[in-house]
């Protein structure tokens, strides 16, 4: 027998299969979804290099090919698996095995000798029955006192460690291997699995009683999980509208079916209370946590727990997506409108598509639920591809807080020019003197958003990337936001040596100190990226704002959603401009959801929230249908300037970045896709920009260009593109790289 094999590597020229023989031995072993090591390419002196890992996509019973044998297989997908990570490849414009690679086990994708393995613990057991070795010891046979100890220890403690019978008995390792050599134990290696929940212990709750608004919904989808139907559903509800109790009372009728789930988060949003909820509600043992803040190793025994059948529920970021999950009764996308369920890096695919592929597969319903849905996804609900279910009512009773915004223009020709209008520091004193908390957004870290000589105008710049440093002012350093470069601060112009040196823009640690400064008895705590690099700093710092009540929390988006803290009943916006002054047409849909998330975050008790939103512009429709938290105002809107622009979702936006670290070859390489795409795609459909250097065109000291096409991506233009990089790639071109993305998250 014949297999199949792609071998895992990003060259694009290996995306293809190699025919290698199945040995006799393996042939009981290996099938379509084994994970294979085979020879593969030769050194420079013509000696066989060493294994590689592949997968097998195929079998069959003959080959052209003079063939090698496959050396080992260490662990097989499914049949299902290589079929979705072929449809994804052609899809998403990249290679099978990067696609293979988010299926297998974390932790086992290479031959590298680190792999991460099951972690073990030696344990003693008796071996002898207690009457044989009390015998032994009346006898005579055992001398030591300190055996005769370490047995009688063994007799009350049996699966003890070693080091825990040196801790209680005060015996040694000889001395318990000499009792192992005489037959009277045996030392048993123990799997120890590292679950990340291991440590919640938390009081037990039931289900809640549902509104008719969240009744309405629950009814209307366990319909089709009782008649073992897919079918998509947006929950659109204001925030606090008790989505995540339908979520929860979905799973527990799920799990009484003898089904799974699989629930999925932002990665900001994957926070201390939404995991603390589905603990509470259902066996800790029962769940399966999968993100990027675990452990290579826990991420290793959190696969193997689902893998097993011991973790029914599965809630993760997107890549939980690909959990080895079988007999699903519901997939959940929660704050469906996210931009991390799309990946960034390859395969550039979209979480929401994979799971509409895997829940049609399982005949299960795919929830999508926010307060602020995907413009594309409420439109989809409106033409009635997706059934819209409506919260209109906060679960609790209380009302949506009140919002007001500030005109920064009006502060500054008044003489303020803190990054704190009277306005908002009023509220604060206010809040902190009633002893209330409140939350500060600025989506920004940092200190200064850059430096510049007020002489001659230098701006200081990463040497490897053509971007800003950023001036982080505890750290007294520079730094860059991309490739993580950073320098010691400059205090002289090395163009015209002046010393006009003036720090400009804000960040949220120039906005903590001047809280600090405004408020010096006040307790503040700061949630960025720079805050959150250790391991559960995101649930400590959390935790401690709740816990310990401390006054004011200052933060980037990783404050705005998925959080409920009954204390907190003001919420300011430092800039709302940052969002609406990117270079993306998705600008105004991105403020209104920021700004109505975080405005979430105010009043969700008893007591009445305050949102206070600072700006330039202030009669922006999306800044004013948030102050009104009117989505359908703002999706009426939106929609019609989409429509007149033809955007998505009336056409897609794709985005060719091409990477390379030589100039003259990269312009070559973009003028050949896009003579190519000019040829071959229809140009009536489709717009075809010319390729030009990307707005930050150089990262990493990689030149950075882009092309820009928009038409409607069908399955014959998906294959004109896949058509387009082999050619490509065929011509030899060693220094640049090609990707494709569909509506990109960003157009940097």
């Amino acid at each position: 027998m014949i297999a199949e094999v792609i071998i895992n590597r990003s060259a694009k020229k290996l995306n293809r299969t190699f025919d290698y023989n199945i040995p006799k031995n393996l042939e009981e072993l290996i099938m379509i979804g084994s994970t294979v090591l085979v020879p593969f390419g030769k050194s420079a002196e013509g000696k066989e290099t060493n294994l590689a890992t592949g997968y097998v996509v195929g079998i069959k019973e003959n080959t052209a090919y003079e063939v090698k044998d496959i050396a080992n297989v260490k662990h097989n997908l499914t049949e299902n698996q290589i079929e979705l990570a072929k449809w994804m490849a052609k899809r998403y414009f990249c290679n099978v095995s990067d696609c293979i690679n988010l299926m297998v086990t974390p932790g086992t994708k290479s031959q590298k000798k680190n792999n991460v393995q099951e972690k073990t613990i030696n344990t003693v057991y008796l071996k002898k029955d207690i009457e044989e070795i009390e015998f032994d010891i009346e006898e005579n046979k055992i001398k030591s006192e300190k055996q005769k100890k370490i047995l009688q220890f063994l007799k009350n403690n049996e699966g003890a460690t070693i080091a825990e019978i040196e801790m209680f008995t005060g015996g040694t390792r000889a001395i318990v291997k000499t009792l192992e050599k005489n037959g009277y134990i045996e030392i048993v290696e123990k799997k120890i699995e590292r679950n990340p929940l291991a440590n919640k212990n938390l009081e037990k709750t039931e289900n809640l009683k549902l509104t008719d608004e969240q009744q309405n919904a629950f009814n209307q989808i366990t319909k089709k999980m009782d008649n073992n139907q897919y079918e998509q559903f947006l929950i659109h509800g204001v925030t606090g509208s008790g989505k995540t109790e339908i979520y929860l009372q979905l799973i527990g009728k799920a799990l009484s079916q003898d089904k799974t789930a699989i629930v999925l988060v932002p990665e900001i949003s994957l926070t201390p209370q939404m995991i603390d909820r589905f603990i509470s509600r259902f066996n800790k043992e029962k769940i399966a946590v999968l993100h990027s803040k675990l452990s290579i190793g826990e991420r290793y025994d959190e696969w193997n727990r689902i893998k097993e059948g011991k973790a029914p529920i599965v809630i993760g970021a997107r890549s939980a997506i690909f959990a080895p999950i079988e007999n699903i009764g519901i997939i959940i996308i929660d704050e469906e409108h996210d931009s991390s369920y799309k990946s960034e890096a390859v395969p550039k695919y979209d979480a929401k598509e994979i799971a509409k592929k895997i829940a049609k597969e399982n005949n299960c319903p795919l929830i999508l639920g926010s307060a602020t849905p995907d413009l594309n996804t409420y439109y989809k609900a409106k033409e009635e591809k997706i059934k819209l279910l409506e919260l209109t009512k906060r679960a609790n009773n209380s009302s949506l807080p009140t919002v007001e915004v500030v005109d920064l223009k009006t502060e500054l020709a008044n003489g303020n020019r803190s990054m704190i209008s009277l306005l908002l520091h009023d509220a604060i004193a206010k809040n902190l003197a009633e002893k209330k908390q409140t939350i500060l957004f600025l989506n920004r870290r940092g200190f200064s958003t850059f430096i510049m000589c007020r002489e001659c105008g230098y701006t200081v710049k990463c040497k490897n990337c053509d971007i800003s440093l950023t001036y982080h002012k505890f750290e007294n350093k520079l730094k860059c936001h991309y490739c993580g470069y950073e320098e010691d601060v400059v205090t002289v112009c090395p163009e015209c040596h002046s010393t006009k040196i003036r720090y400009f823009g804000t960040g949220t640690q120039r906005l903590e100190q001047e809280i600090n400064k405004e408020f010096p008895n006040a307790s503040t705590i700061r949630m960025d990226k720079d805050t959150v690099t250790k391991k559960n700093s995101h649930e400590e710092i959390l935790n401690k704002f709740k816990d310990e009540n401390i006054d004011i929390l200052v933060g980037t988006q990783m404050i705005v959603k998925g959080h409920h803290f009954p204390n907190v009943t003001l919420v300011g916006v430092v800039a709302a401009d940052s969002s609406l002054n990117i270079d993306d047409y998705r600008a105004n849909e991105r403020t209104f959801q920021i700004l109505t998330q975080v405005a979430g975050r105010a009043g969700r008790e008893k007591e009445q929230g305050k949102v206070i939103i600072q700006t330039y512009n202030p009669e922006n429709f999306a800044i004013q249908c948030a102050k009104k938290q009117d989505y359908k105002k703002f999706y009426e809107t939106e929609i019609a300037l989409r429509e007149q622009l033809k955007y998505p979702p009336f056409k897609d936006i794709i985005l060719i970045n091409f990477n390379s670290l030589v100039e003259n070859e990269i312009k070559q390489v973009s003028l050949d896709v896009y003579k190519y795409l000019v040829e071959n795609l229809n140009s009536e459909e489709f717009k075809i920009m010319k390729p030009m250097p990307s707005p930050i065109d150089r990262i990493q000291n990689y030149y950075r260009w882009r092309m820009i096409i928009k038409g409607n991506m069908t399955t014959e233009a998906n294959n004109v593109f896949n058509d387009c990089l082999k050619l490509i790639y065929n011509k030899n071109y060693k220094n640049t790289r090609i990707s494709i993305d569909v509506n990109p998250n960003s157009m940097i």
